[in-house]
């Protein structure tokens, strides 16, 4: 039996507008979304924001009542058996909502347990476990509030570990994080996962479902685009190699005219501090360079380079260059 199975999940929002003539409309924030995961599996959720990430992982939660379609976490229907399902998952979201600051991280663990109607024997023997698990070791006795972003998200985790869930959501868990913060965040996962945890993860960053997710389904507009090892979805862009060039500066009419030339297959501008890199897909490789150049004549250019293509590139492929 699989962990999670999604069968055209379906939610429909509705939307006003106007002051004195007020219209009412429908909004699809998910569409019609599918796709199954087995236990044990670490499985993304990858899109742009307001692809319909987070209110997937909400009607799976049973936060939200679908408008359409059916959905059970480990055979149990999200909707007619909601007190059933919510004892056996965990839900991490990304943020710092959920926490009492004033509180040490080991009073805000006893007051969660209690929540979840832990017994206070257990509770003494997991909440140190935890701690151990989320590196919080030897921290547990300080205030939430003098924790950074990463030690809070990291006591996200832990309290959502408290009744030893079978399944965890984590919604966009590394969101704000610093850099190192988030790679000690993506460490806690993988062990998590190792300990035969069933997760399903929802990122917009494609470094981090390629690093964690043993499948990921690419959601846009409600829809989901492909499903896949990181490996096979790669796969979608190997007859392409990515000529990247740094620039100072590129008016809008010059990256047009080089999305027009019959070689480029798609084209994308990443900013960098002053700098901005121009990601040009095209089968041709390194043979681009010299009409590429030509095009950008008059700009102020860096370096220029080949490589080959990465998860991020096959995702703008399916997303069509949407934004992150």
């Amino acid at each position: 039996m699989d962990a999670i199975t999604v069968n055209h999940l379906r939610r429909l929002y509705k939307s006003t507008d106007g002051i004195i003539k007020r219209t009412t409309k429908e909004v699809v924030a998910v569409e019609d979304v599918s796709f199954e995961i087995r236990q044990g599996e670490l499985f993304g959720l990858l899109g742009p924001n307001g692809a319909g990430k987070t209110t997937s992982v909400k009607m799976l939660t049973t936060l939200l009542i679908p408008s359409g379609g059916s959905a059970t976490i480990l055979g149990l229907d999200v909707v007619k058996d909601a007190n059933k399902v919510r004892p056996r998952i965990g839900f991490i979201f990304g943020g710092e909502r959920g926490l009492y600051w004033r509180l040490s991280g080991l009073d805000n663990l006893r007051y969660f347990a209690s929540l979840y109607y832990v017994d206070e024997a257990t509770s003494k023997k997991r909440i140190p476990e935890l701690l151990e698990i989320v590196g919080l070791k030897g921290r547990e006795r300080e205030k939430v509030e003098g924790y950074s972003r990463g030690m809070r998200q990291r006591l996200h985790i832990a309290r959502a570990l408290l009744h030893d869930p079978e399944v965890l959501f984590l919604d966009e868990p590394t969101m704000g994080l610093d850099p190192v913060g988030a790679r000690e965040l993506r460490t806690t996962v993988k062990n998590l996962q190792s300990a035969n945890k069933t997760i399903l993860l929802t990122t917009h960053y494609m470094f981090e479902a390629d690093a964690l997710c043993q499948r990921i389904a690419v959601i846009n507009k409600g829809k989901i685009v492909a499903l896949d090892t990181p490996e096979k979805l790669k796969e979608n862009v190997q007859d392409l190699s990515v000529v990247e060039v740094e620039l100072y500066g590129i008016p809008q009419e010059v990256i047009e005219r080089i999305k027009a030339l019959d070689f480029v297959v798609e084209v994308s501008i990443e900013n960098r501090d002053q700098r901005q890199v121009m990601q040009v897909h095209t089968p041709k490789g390194p043979e681009a360079i010299p009409v590429l150049v030509e095009h950008l004549n008059g700009l102020r250019i860096g370096r220029i380079i080949t490589r080959e293509p990465t998860l991020e590139d096959a995702y703008v492929r399916l997303v069509g260059g949407a934004e992150q």
